[in-house]
């Protein structure tokens, strides 16, 4: 069967006719492809790793190799288009691009490595039919080397391991090998070396991809169903969505039906990223492409949707994917509070990107009206927070995160706590579970003593110890996910210089002696500073927070008191101390009486004025005493 035009297709190039707008092209020759290509031509596979392995590196190798893109338009982590990828150096989003290779096509999935957007990589395993598990040969099996892997065997994929920076002087090649035979049970001599940043072995690479990873399944003649594994919103176009068709064909003519959300569209494009968009006329079985159709609410494209043809529909849709539990939860709140629809779109749209979070609308007091948002760990909160502020132009503050507790009450009930200012009164609560995770920290050994320190201090119990090689060791500690959430991966970076590493997944939950910090300020409790803490360190918060506050609320008319209570007990307190006129200025001699007398009239006034007086904090204030790296 002749192969379609993309395989003898390299390095044309699109251009532009809208700043800024990806799917508004007009294809330079050659002319795009206008058939599907053979099945067993195909090779779908996904690059996993742990963090700073290289993945977007040997990306970049593979587009290189292949001629995807232009040399003189070739940049650094070519797939990373956020600007926050590129500042950060992770990959936040998964990228997926079709290129060619000795008369094969092959879609190259690049995934995330951060244990918060494990998410990603388990969407992008279920378009594919291998992975490429790299290995960095100076560091060895990490900890989300371990997790990838275990998802990807749980996907039934073929699995090709890789040892990448063999150029590096650290490299140890036939060690890292047998550490990846010993624990993960891969052959150490099917293990190939490679360095993405020379380009040496990704030749090697590519042809044991099309060896060894099989070709997709999916009859060409059965009713249409493909998988739409990524969303996004352009704004002229609607939504766009990144799709695998696993049976039948999709052609640009079709009419189509989202299976779940019912909902009907037409096709107005579809095509394939090579990395640049490019109609295509159809896709068959096997392939990975996007697909435009005019979709403008954003809740009928999500991600694990099925999509048929409605001349000839599908009968069951696809498996989908099961929605991910949030594990850390805040409230965001617009600075101003007119942007609050602008917040809600920006939300709807932002979540059909990164399906991952949750939100729905709560109020607070001091802050106005906002969402709750729950989130799969710290950095994926600080990131959806800085993409909502960067690509939707708004102002907004944090909350201090949290994670869900279980309170169960006197009369029977259990309650879900995600927000402290929800928890019942301490006289109602018979006890609260707080949720528990599995941690596994791979540490070289020397770094034992400390690390284990870093886990007891953080309430940490451990379950297994096990040395994978005589430089290092496996712990497995069973930990509180709020112990975890706020700074303990910055703890251990910093103990370990750098070379441990941190993978964790629920463990269920525990029953433990927490209760609620309020802070009140002049005896006013503002409920955004408001958590849930472990009874043994609820004094510390609460002097570390009324010593911050006490620094960030400017002087009044009047003395101020800040206190951190526990119910109706004040564990800290600190006092802005009140602007003072001289009244005395006036006085140069005289009678003590006088000066007393006006000493008193201004106390009273003072003690008058704070009994009426309300004290208004001001945004910064929140900003800077919620800030994270604190």
């Amino acid at each position: 069967m002749p192969l379609s035009p993309l395989v003898a297709r390299c390095g044309d190039r699109s251009e532009r006719t809208v700043a800024g707008d990806r799917y508004h092209s007009k294809t330079v020759s050659p002319a795009p492809p206008t058939g599907p290509v053979p099945t067993e031509r195909i090779r779908n596979f996904s690059i996993i790793s742990h963090v700073d392995h290289g993945k977007s590196t040997l990306s970049d190798r593979i587009l290189d190799l292949t001629g995807a893109v232009d040399p003189r338009l070739m940049r650094e982590q070519y797939l990373d288009s956020m600007d926050i990828e590129r500042e950060r150096g992770i990959t936040i989003k998964a990228q997926n691009v079709r290129v060619p290779y000795k008369d094969h096509v092959l879609a190259l999935i690049d995934t995330p490595g951060h244990v918060d957007f494990g998410y990603e990589v388990s969407r992008s395993l279920a378009a594919c039919e291998g992975a490429v598990l790299l290995v960095d040969a100076s560091q060895g099996i990490q900890a989300q080397t371990l997790a990838n892997c275990y998802q990807a065997i749980e996907h039934n994929l073929e699995i090709v391991a890789v040892l990448n920076k063999i150029d590096l002087p650290a490299a140890d090649p036939e060690r890292c090998a047998a550490e990846i035979d010993k624990v993960l049970g891969l052959a150490a001599e099917d293990i190939l070396r490679i360095s993405a940043k020379t380009g040496a072995g990704v030749a090697e690479l590519l042809d044991a991809i099309i060896e060894r990873i099989p070709a997709p399944s999916g009859a060409r003649d059965a009713p249409l169903r493909a998988l739409i594994f990524d969303s996004s919103y352009d704004q002229y176009r609607g939504v766009v969505s990144s799709i695998r068709v696993v049976d039948g064909t999709l052609r640009e003519d079709a009419r189509l039906r989202f299976m779940q959300a019912g909902a009907v569209h037409d096709v107005e494009e579809i095509g394939i990223r090579t990395p640049e968009p490019v109609p295509a006329s159809e896709l068959g079985p096997g392939e990975v492409g996007y697909l435009i159709a005019g979709v403008k609410d954003v809740g009928e494209a999500r991600s694990g949707e099925t999509v048929t043809d409605t001349s000839a529909p599908a009968s069951e849709p696809l498996a989908g994917y099961l929605d991910p539990k949030p594990m850390v939860f805040c409230g965001l709140y617009p600075v101003d509070g007119d942007e609050l629809p602008e917040l809600r779109d920006a939300l709807d749209k932002l979540k059909l990107n990164d399906a991952s979070f949750t939100f729905e609308p709560e109020s607070s007091k001091a802050l106005g009206f906002g969402f709750r948002c729950g989130f799969l760990g710290l950095l994926h909160m600080e990131i959806v927070r800085e993409r909502l502020e960067r690509e939707f132009d708004l102002s907004l503050i944090a909350t201090a995160p949290s994670v869900e507790y279980r309170a169960f009450l006197t009369d029977g009930t259990e309650v879900d706590v995600d927000n402290p200012t929800e928890l019942p009164e301490a006289s109602r609560i018979d006890h609260i579970d707080e949720p528990m995770l599995t941690a596994t920290i791979l540490t070289p050994s020397e770094y034992t003593g400390t690390v284990m320190e870093l886990c007891q201090a953080r309430r940490g119990e451990m379950e297994k110890m096990e040395y994978l090689s005589p430089e290092r060791l496996e712990l497995v500690y069973r930990i509180p996910l709020a112990e975890v959430v706020v700074d303990f991966f910055d703890q251990l970076k910093s103990r370990t210089k750098g070379y441990a590493s941190l993978d964790y997944e629920p463990a269920g939950y525990e029953t433990d002696n927490l209760v609620r910090v309020d802070l009140l300020i002049n005896h006013v409790p503002v409920d955004a500073f408001s958590t849930i803490v472990h009874r043994s360190q609820a004094d510390f918060y609460g002097r570390r927070m009324t010593e911050k506050l006490r620094e960030l609320i400017p002087r009044q008319l009047f003395d101020v008191p800040i206190q951190a209570a526990i119910g109706g007990r004040v564990v800290a307190r600190e006092t802005v101390k009140a602007k003072r006129k001289d009244v005395l200025a006036k006085c140069y001699g005289g009678d003590i009486t006088r000066k007393r007398k006006l000493l008193e009239r201004q106390k009273e006034g003072k003690k008058r004025m704070k009994n009426i007086g309300r004290v208004e904090v001001p945004q910064e204030a929140f900003i800077s005493a919620l800030r994270l790296e604190d």
